[in-house]
């Protein structure tokens, strides 16, 4: 049975990342040119900082020197966490999104827009916002119903409750 060199560098690579506190989300190796980049995107619960990223893209350049994992040619070295949009693919994604607004595809050929309220192990509740003065209603989808699910970036979120904390704290 082959592997990939991604699963070959995933391996060789997770360890090191988990160590750092952190979780591998993706690897990939791109050629750019005659050059390749080795792209590794790593997140946990509470986010990556710029130190984090830097400790373990430290420990990941050394680790790779000293074996051959990517082979003899030059390379690239790129460390990173998920972007604004990222998609959702394991249920660790989720919960990491909860509160988030998230573009659903369903099996069903359907497509909702909706904040995750809360995630457990058989699916989501979200809320699904009203459109031209409607209420929002409540709605609850399994995770075998979702066919793809993408975090939607937010430039006017009105947060009450973040809203309200910030009043009290002024106040105080």
């Amino acid at each position: 049975m082959s592997t990939t060199q991604s699963e070959r560098l995933r391996e060789l690579l997770e360890p090191l990342v988990t160590s750092q506190g952190l979780d591998l989300e993706e690897i990939a190796v791109d050629s750019v040119g005659r050059r390749r980049v080795l792209s590794v995107v790593v997140d946990s619960d509470t986010g990556a900082d710029l130190d984090q990223i830097a400790d373990v893209s430290r420990a990941l350049s050394a680790k790779l020197d000293e074996t051959d994992a990517m082979g003899e040619g030059e390379y690239t070295l790129e460390v990173g966490t998920p972007g604004a949009e990222r998609a959702l693919t394991e249920h660790r994604h989720y919960v990491r999104a909860t509160g988030r607004l998230v573009r659903f595809q369903l099996h069903e050929g359907g497509e909702i827009v909706a904040r995750i309220l809360d995630v457990d192990d058989d699916g989501l509740d979200v809320e699904v916002p009203g459109v031209k003065g409607r209420k929002a209603t409540a709605r609850r989808l399994a995770f075998a119903d979702i066919d793809r699910a993408r975090v939607q970036v937010e430039f006017n979120r009105k947060d009450n409750d973040v809203n309200k904390d910030m009043k009290e704290e002024e106040e105080a």
